[in-house]
């Protein structure tokens, strides 16, 4: 592992441990102890301030101690709820296992170990940095509609465990589940940005940029919608993250991949040369498992375990799925005069981000349109940024960019109430600041570190001069120039 990885990882930690310690100075709070539910209640609280909070918190939930609220008819329906965001939490979890897998076998096996190596960083720091600020940065309250903090750490008040994990929380489950649940989405933007940028970047550079994104960039946009801010006031609807998750990668990926350029061997001459997927049964597999953790993402964003809501979600997210797997299919036979198995698997994808917008509210009807015009657009979305010799290896920015867009503008035709022309204004309003910040930030650090390793590294593979083991060992590797589009 080089100098430069080596420095990134000691100062992600340190700033983690430095804003940790801080926190807990400051204000006593443990950020990531586990609590317990009778250690604390409102009625045990001798002090003034709590005898004023027994009063709202009653009126809130109907209840002044936890032990009531255990003992009452409510709780029953509260768990059942409250488990089923923990259940999507962790199925959300297994997308990041999708993710890491389908980007893995879509590029070249030299870069395997890379690839895996990138997905356990975004996801572990991820997590990490959206408990120090990015969860009270995106959800903070009252605030301006633009930009809020409520502090370090996940917010959890001691004093008023009633407040916290009862329905006077403001939602059917705890704040500990409400965290982990948006903590799994949090991860996924930067995971759509390793995909983006595979195979020519620097461990080092990707790990800052990632880190930065999620504690900055992804949570101040967020709050604009689901943290109730000027968007959302404006009825600006994205149920599950078209535009606030996968739109927002997408644009992140694409001001990344404009400043580092193309893999080597891939345009040469005026010509887009192929660098063949080096394992499409593993890339089917991320694929599957994506699907089954977007029943969760989408699922999962019902808030709650209401039997009607949820099973609605699962169906138009099934739907829209298949409709795009399906429109891929006949679209690259048309255009491309092939049956490509990659377009048909980000197909599903792009029918999956696009219904993401609107899965509670569009008919299942609607979703079939929505997925197989998604799975129409991915194919030319793909050859039009290969043709703008923009280097995507998974088709990440087509499938998670373009198509959340067209998710989000689809809930303005096919839903009566919601505005197109609202839609339009979130979807600039969040992918434009996104851009603008990634495109910033990584210009930054390409100046100031550099952004792409060498020609050399890149033929033999990063495998070998990031990390120095192979993903299979027992394999020859190829060598970018060894496809006949190289030259040194």
């Amino acid at each position: 592992m080089n100098k430069a990885v080596k420095a990134t990882i000691l100062l992600v930690v340190l700033a983690i441990i430095t804003i940790a310690a801080a926190y807990h100075a400051n204000a006593g709070e443990i950020v990531f102890e586990e609590p317990a539910v009778e250690m604390v209640s409102v009625a045990e609280i001798e002090t003034d301030e709590a005898e004023e909070v027994v009063p709202a918190v009653e009126e809130a939930s109907g209840y002044s101690t936890m032990e009531e609220f255990i003992a009452s008819p409510d709780y029953v329906k509260f768990m059942i709820n409250n488990l089923w965001i923990l259940i999507a939490a962790f199925m959300v979890l297994l997308m990041h296992l999708g993710f890491a897998t389908v980007e893995s076998g879509l590029t070249q096996s030299k870069n395997a170990v890379n690839v895996i190596y990138k997905n356990v960083f975004i996801l572990c720091t991820g997590i990490l940095i959206y408990a120090l600020v990015g969860f009270q940065l995106m959800y903070p309250g009252d605030f301006n509609g633009f930009l809020g903090f409520g502090g370090f750490g996940i917010g959890f008040d001691a004093s008023d465990p009633v407040g916290m994990l009862t329905p006077a929380y403001g939602e059917e489950m705890t704040i500990w589940s409400d965290f982990i649940f948006q903590a799994m989405f949090a991860a996924t933007a930067a995971t759509i940005v390793s995909g983006c940028v595979t195979g020519r970047i620097k461990l080092s550079s990707f790990m800052l940029f990632g880190a930065l994104l999620l504690a900055i960039s992804y949570p101040i946009t967020g709050s604009w919608v689901w943290g109730g801010g000027w968007l959302a006031e404006l009825g600006f609807h994205d149920f599950a993250g078209s535009t606030l998750v996968h739109g927002v990668g997408g644009a992140a990926g694409l001001a990344c991949v404009i400043l580092l350029g193309a893999r080597s061997g891939k345009f040469k001459d005026g010509k887009i040369f192929a660098i063949p997927a080096h394992n499409i049964p593993l890339a089917t597999v991320g694929v599957f498992l994506l699907w089954i953790g977007w029943f969760g993402f989408n699922g999962g964003s019902v808030l709650n375990a209401d039997p009607a809501a949820v099973s609605f979600v699962f169906v138009t997210t099934a739907l829209a799925a298949c409709a795009g797997a399906l429109a891929s299919m006949i679209t690259t036979q048309f255009v491309m005069k092939s049956l490509d198995a990659p377009m048909a698997l980000n197909g599903i994808l792009a029918g999956l981000v696009g219904v993401t917008a609107g899965a509670d509210v569009v008919s299942p009807m609607s979703a079939v349109v929505i997925g197989a015009v998604a799975g129409v657009i991915v194919v030319f979305a793909i050859l039009m940024f290969d043709r703008l010799k923009l280097d995507d290896p998974v088709g990440a920015i087509s499938v998670h960019g373009v198509c959340g867009i067209w998710g989000t503008l689809a809930v303005g035709i096919f839903v009566p109430g919601i505005s197109f022309l609202t839609q339009l204004i979130g979807i600039t309003a969040i992918l434009g600041t996104t851009f603008i910040f990634s495109y910033a930030v990584f210009g930054a650090i390409k100046a100031v570190m550099g952004v792409r390793v060498s020609s050399a590294v890149e033929s033999d593979g990063l495998d070998i001069s990031e990390h120095g083991n192979k993903a299979y060992p027992d394999f020859s590797p190829v060598k970018t120039s060894e496809l006949g589009a190289y030259t040194a």
